[in-house]
């Protein structure tokens, strides 16, 4: 009797390791091992590029609705639960598998995209928000967090602060600042990382050298030719930069 009684106990106890209520899929989910990789002080673009290439996934199972972004584009689809796999179905035919390990959502390997884990946000954006949001903001928060001085550049000696929600302070004439993550902007900067700085909607793109606790941001020069697309590489250095 004893025997029998612990073998059902182990079975349960693996039955509820390897299943799920549906419900268990909702809410949004980051990549936060790039995340982490970035937040070491190491180049943005090699980080995100070797732990991706998808950064959130959105999931509305009251909706059957699924969302995931790679940082370039939003791509929408159909979300089928069950409790040991669910599944997205996309409007061109194609499909992924999503599987729950623990606390954390696996995105199975398949012919679009490579096996990659995810996690719940410690701080998620509202559910209404752009899918993506969540994950930039604990980049933002990891990558560029806590107070920068400046130790070379224009208002040298200000300390500076990167807001997780693209505000920035202490850098003369500027207030919005944007990491590029993917498309265009990483196209055009080749194998450097790159953000975007305005004041006021103006603004232009910069390069920028990250290594532990210092950052360089400098201009970007480029050197297409008018009728060709921008191809941006590092010009002066414009800022100098040190975390405490």
């Amino acid at each position: 009797m004893r025997h029998a009684l612990a073998l059902a106990l182990a079975a349960a106890l693996l039955s509820g390791c390897s299943s799920h209520k549906p419900e268990d899929y909702n809410g949004i989910w980051i990549n936060q091992k790039a995340i982490d990789a970035a937040a070491k002080g190491v180049s943005l673009r090699q980080a995100l590029r070797e732990n991706g290439p998808n950064y959130e996934w959105k999931l509305n199972v009251a909706a059957n609705q699924a969302s995931y972004t790679n940082g370039f584009e939003i791509v929408e689809g159909q979300l089928k639960t069950g409790e040991k796999q669910s599944q997205v179905e996309f409007g061109d035919g194609q499909a992924q598998a999503l599987t729950l390990d623990g606390d954390e959502l696996v995105q199975n390997a398949s012919q679009l995209l490579p096996e990659q884990n995810f996690e719940k946000p410690k701080t998620p954006a509202p559910i209404a928000a752009r899918t993506g949001t969540s994950f930039e903001q604990a980049l933002y928060s990891a990558y560029l967090g806590g107070k920068w001085e400046i130790i070379e550049g224009p208002g040298k000696g200000a300390v500076v602060k990167f807001g997780e929600n693209g505000s920035v302070e202490g850098l003369p004439n500027l207030d919005r600042y944007a990491l590029c993550l993917a498309g265009d902007c990483a196209d055009m900067t080749g194998e450097f990382d790159s953000l975007w700085l305005e004041r006021n909607k103006h603004g232009a793109p910069w390069i920028f050298k990250r290594d532990g606790d210092q950052l360089e941001i400098l201009r970007a020069l480029n050197s297409a030719k008018p009728d060709e697309k921008p191809q941006l590489h590092p010009g002066a250095r414009q800022w100098l930069l040190e975390r405490d």
